[in-house]
């Protein structure tokens, strides 16, 4: 970390701001290492387990964002998704007007996104389902503002994955994207009981925003002590 990091010492949990929260993926991780939570999304998300505003999520960042310890923002990855561009889909591409709404806030931030998005991103952390023992890899890239998140060792891909939507054969892992099918089956690898496909299809596993989240507090605690 290149600043301190102040945080609530008033002995509750510390607070996290989880814009473009759609069904809350990456809120779960981050209430298990340890955060109150607030959701953010332009859409109504009836199954989102914890405090939800209904709100355009940069605006929310840039006029609430200050009040948050630290600041978590999946834009949507629409724009960047190789599916979208062979289907001749069009979407916004707000990585950069959420990095500015963020930057403005003065708080230590996370935005992740996809694959395509990493020639935007600023020296992104990739994450995979392999580092946390999942039946899955997803790969999602995490951009870092006033903090430094080191990843865990990526182990090598040795199980084959089958094929993008597709039904996963014996052996294999599964690709959770699309109109895939065996919801239940998804809704176990990536440890998000209440999702339904749609959200599975777009969310962050918990187990990655825990890393974060563990990782952001232990980074905050060193800073203190030192």
């Amino acid at each position: 970390m290149t600043h301190p990091i102040p945080i609530r010492r008033d002995g509750r949990r510390p607070s996290l701001l989880d814009a473009f929260c759609c069904q809350g993926g990456a809120a779960a991780g981050y209430a298990a290492a340890g955060f109150d939570v607030v959701g953010v999304d332009i859409s109504p998300q009836p199954r989102y387990p914890y405090r939800f505003i209904q709100a355009e999520a940069v605006a929310f960042i840039r006029e609430h964002g200050a009040r948050f310890d630290l600041i978590h923002a999946s834009p949507p990855c629409q724009h960047d998704s190789a599916c979208q561009r062979i289907q001749g889909n069009t979407h916004p591409d707000l990585i950069a007007p959420t990095r500015a709404a963020l930057e403005s806030t003065g708080r230590p931030w996370v935005i992740e996104n996809v694959a395509g998005a990493v020639p935007k991103l600023r020296e992104p952390v990739m994450l995979c389902g392999t580092q946390f023992r999942l039946e899955t890899y997803r790969h999602r890239y995490f951009e870092t503002g006033g903090w430094i998140l080191t990843p865990p060792e990526h182990p090598a891909h040795v199980v084959p994955q089958a094929k993008m939507g597709r039904p996963i054969p014996p052996g294999h892992y599964g690709q959770f994207v699309g109109n895939f099918s065996g919801v239940a089956h998804a809704r176990h690898v990536m440890g998000v009981p209440w999702m339904n496909r749609d959200g599975i299809r777009e969310c962050i596993p918990p187990a990655y925003t825990r890393h974060i989240g563990e990782a952001f507090l232990a980074a905050v605690r060193t800073e203190v002590a030192a």
